[in-house]
């Protein structure tokens, strides 16, 4: 077919945005995701947009199917791996939801990045230089630009040798790191540390539970050790 349209349909980027924006636009708990309510609208979505000949990519075949699967697996009685299957989905949206917001600073911070300045207009100079100096300004001068050369040499790599490179943890990573670990209920704050291999991914976690407290997505009780921290369900700031 000819005029068939590529997929990117008011905006959605991808199976998961189209996920979002329904949850969204029923006002669905992100946490608690009723799953038979959100699959029946994704496909029913899914079905629209094929009656209307539009061409969607795999990726939103490929969740279709998933979400089939997920819904069938729900349907049996006592099945262990629907807990497994929900909290994966739950964890992939909160992920791509959190990238969203990240995207969406960093593109407000690209405002005036893209402005563009006049060349310099060019100054003519005498071509003979005309001033004299004395032989101890010449002698100053001389060793002045000797420091200058010296100190543009590449450093000697001999003081870098026992540094070693280690990984730098996003903040972003251990915020859903930290969601992800409160599904269960309660956790103690110094469990959520435990796991850490590094200075810089122990910084990220405890940075991490400060956004999470700054906006109102988790609270912590208790004193000193026995602090806890524990999800706020179905708060999702906007």
């Amino acid at each position: 077919m000819e005029n068939t349209l590529s997929y990117k349909i008011e905006g959605f980027e991808g199976p998961l945005d189209l996920l979002l924006q329904l949850i969204a636009r029923n006002k669905l708990n992100i946490y608690d995701i009723p799953l038979t309510e959100l699959i029946d609208q994704y496909l029913e979505q899914i079905k629209l947009f094929e009656q209307e000949e539009m061409e969607i990519s795999s990726e939103f075949l490929e969740m279709a199917s998933r979400l089939i699967y997920i819904k069938t697996v729900s349907l049996l009685p006592k099945h262990d791996e629907i807990v497994k299957l929900k909290e994966e989905l739950t964890g992939e949206l909160l992920e791509y939801m959190v990238c969203q917001q990240i995207a969406k600073q960093f593109s407000t911070m690209q405002d005036g990045f893209n402005k563009f300045v006049r060349k310099p207009a060019d100054i003519e100079f005498p071509k003979t230089y005309e001033l004299v100096h004395t032989s101890d300004v010449l002698y100053l001068s001389y060793l002045s630009a000797v420091g200058r050369g010296k100190r543009r040499l590449p450093p000697s790599t001999a003081p870098f040798t026992k540094i070693v490179a280690k990984k730098i943890v996003s903040v972003s990573t251990k915020i859903v790191f930290v969601i992800r670990k409160l599904f269960g209920g309660k956790k103690k704050l110094s469990a959520l540390y435990k796991t850490a291999e590094s200075r810089s991914e122990l910084v990220a976690t405890f940075l991490a539970v400060l956004e999470l407290c700054k906006a109102n997505r988790v609270k912590i009780d208790g004193e000193n050790e026995n602090q806890e921290i524990t999800l706020i369900k179905g708060h999702n700031k906007k």
